[in-house]
């Protein structure tokens, strides 16, 4: 009797908890173990300097909870990247207008494996981006405060974000982005001094679940799209990577600016548009080689 007091108990706390109730945030730091999407393995770990340049897309996706937890909001400047720790924070540039925008990595995707990055709409607006095409971006975590979103200090306070340098920057304030309030948000640098300058963060002491809405212009540099297959330390396994995808057009060439265990890589291209991007991609992979990728070269 007192284990069917029990269970009806059970069941009468369980029907009191309604149907479809939204599940509550929870934010926490995490990198995540190896997974597969779209047959292609993925290996999450912590890049405090990254930085890469590929195509970018709008997250499709609908409210929810991110991969560390956070509640998913189309609204806010947000982004979802494959591999990087979460949350981090990057700043995205849209090559194709010179805007920049910091952003929280803080969800995984996109499941185009030709996508770099997947970002908010809002993101995409203040970035001048379509909505329904791809565009090209460079990624770059900001070192300094992701670490500090990894040590697990409070996600609370304002983010103090600057232009550095300041001195011989002249500025204007122009028509905030659609949706902006006349409040300061949305601000972009009319004129820069002879080289780009981009934008710094303050080391705040904690940086807020929803980042402060602010605008960096900066040249376009629109590049050039390959299809990279693999990065080596030695040119004798480029060399077998280039045969491997000779009917590709594979070539190897060296990067003097990458690290040692880079030195050599091996690409298909230029490509011409995403369109042909995509589809050299997809036979790379077809062809049993996992880790290619779009990439944009602006050389």
């Amino acid at each position: 009797m007192s284990r069917l007091a029990l269970l009806l108990l059970a069941l009468a706390v369980a029907g009191c908890v309604p149907r479809g109730a939204p599940v509550q945030p929870s934010p926490h730091y995490v990198v995540g173990e190896p997974y597969q999407a779209g047959g292609i393995w993925r290996y999450p770990r912590e890049q405090f300097t990254y930085a890469d340049a590929g195509l970018a897309v709008v997250a499709d996706r609908a409210a929810g909870l991110t991969a560390d937890g956070e509640a998913f909001d189309q609204g806010g400047l947000a982004a979802a990247h494959r591999t990087l720790q979460l949350p981090a924070l990057a700043r995205v540039t849209n090559l194709e207008n010179g805007r920049a925008v910091l952003v929280r990595v803080n969800d995984r995707g996109p499941d185009n494996p030709g996508r770099l990055i997947a970002v908010t709409r809002r993101a995409a607006e203040l970035l001048g981006a379509s909505q329904s095409t791809p565009f090209q971006v460079r990624v770059q975590v900001m070192e300094a405060e992701s670490r500090q979103l990894a040590s697990g200090m409070a996600v609370a306070a304002p983010l103090q974000v600057a232009v550095a340098p300041r001195a011989g920057v002249k500025e204007e304030t122009l028509a905030p982005p659609t949706g902006a309030t006349s409040s300061g948000r949305g601000r972009v640098a009319a004129a820069f001094p002879s080289a780009p300058t981009t934008p710094q963060a303050a080391a705040p002491d904690s940086v807020p679940l929803r980042l402060p809405e602010q605008v960096w212009q900066m040249w376009a540099e629109p590049g050039t799209l390959y299809v990279e297959c693999g990065t080596f330390a030695r040119q004798q396994y480029a060399a077998i990577m280039q045969a491997r995808l000779a009917d590709l057009g594979a070539q190897v060439s060296t990067d003097y600016n990458a690290p040692r265990d880079a030195a050599y890589r091996v690409r298909i291209g230029p490509l011409g548009d995403t369109a042909a991007a995509d589809a050299t991609l997809d036979r790379a992979l077809r062809a049993g080689v996992s880790d290619a990728r779009i990439v944009v070269d602006g050389r």
